[in-house]
């Protein structure tokens, strides 16, 4: 069954109110719960292609498919692909306990992988 995942976005991108984050994005609220709680099997591509814009990501980004024994599918199908991987990884907590030293390095990649990609070849 292909469904909806949020909570994997919501959590790295750090937002804590995904509620309050998809209505002032412009979905209702009606949808907005229906999303947050992957209530439903049919989703407008028009909030698909917004939560995609605001997140900077793709629909294979929101998208969890959990293999059903109604269609058994071979090992290397492309859905695959969108299996439920591992458990999500909460940055926060672990940014919490990090020395600072760590967090200026960590700052540094990030910095670095932030730039424009003209930038990056011309160092």
């Amino acid at each position: 069954m292909l469904r909806l995942n949020l909570r994997k976005v919501f959590a790295l991108r750090g937002i804590e109110r995904p509620y309050t984050f998809l209505v002032k994005a412009g979905i209702s609220p009606h949808s907005a719960t229906n999303l947050i709680h992957s209530s439903g099997h049919v989703f407008r591509l028009d909030h698909i292609e917004l939560i995609c814009s605001k997140f900077n990501c793709t629909p294979n980004d929101i998208l969890e498919w959990a293999p059903s024994k109604k269609y058994m599918l071979s090992d290397t199908h492309p859905l695959n692909k969108l299996k439920a991987d591992a458990p999500i990884f909460n940055y926060k907590k672990v940014i919490e306990n990090l020395p600072i030293e760590q967090l200026q390095e960590i700052a540094s990649l990030i910095r670095e992988k932030a730039k424009p990609p003209k930038e990056q070849e011309s160092e």
